[in-house]
């Protein structure tokens, strides 16, 4: 296993509730990888999964459901999965970005850098997002088990880790939000 790709030492020690979104018009439950291998790291870490969905690829279905949960003072953190290209319908960026209160420029930076180990220069292709809204944390990365794994493990993992310094968001996360399901 890469150093990239490092599991924890330890289950963190502030569990946090994460919600993921699969953005596709063909996934199923039955079907959707992502969304599972999603599921699997933030269990592995320790966090919860507070809620699953999969909508199409509408900007206005896609704002429906981030919405609700950016609302819900349970969960601490979205994760999309999918929508993030240049193809016909991807318009993951597009219903989100108008939702956050602050953009984390650097998150699409650095899942961009990351990623360019794996797949080249194709990486330019990724409109992958990151920001707060809410003192909710949305993540929006590529549909491929791959950018999910180097978007959890090269980025999110350690800044959903109260134990990762010099710095993470889980204070931020959890003040005045609820840290059980």
């Amino acid at each position: 296993m890469s150093q990239l790709f490092a599991k924890p030492a330890q289950p963190v020690d502030v569990p946090l509730n994460i919600a993921i979104l699969t953005v596709s018009d063909t996934r199923t439950l039955e079907t959707d990888k992502s969304g599972d291998t999603l599921i699997s790291c933030l269990q592995e870490a320790g966090h919860k999964l507070a809620s699953r969905a999969i909508a199409p690829d509408d900007i206005y279905q896609l704002r429906a459901v981030i919405s609700k949960w950016i609302a819900d003072p349970t969960v601490h953190c979205i994760i999309t999965t999918g929508g993030t290209g240049f193809s016909g319908r991807d318009s993951t960026p597009e219903a989100v970005a108008p939702l956050l209160d602050k953009e984390i420029t650097g998150f699409g930076e650095v899942f961009r850098m990351l990623s360019y180990d794996e797949i080249k220069t194709s990486t330019i292709q990724s409109r992958a997002l990151g920001g707060l809204a809410n003192n909710t944390l949305v993540f929006c990365l590529p549909g491929s088990t791959g950018a999910c794994r180097t978007g959890w493990y090269g980025v999110i993992q350690d800044q959903l880790d109260s134990r990762h310094r010099p710095c993470n968001y889980v204070a931020l996360l959890t003040h005045g939000k609820a840290t059980h399901v």
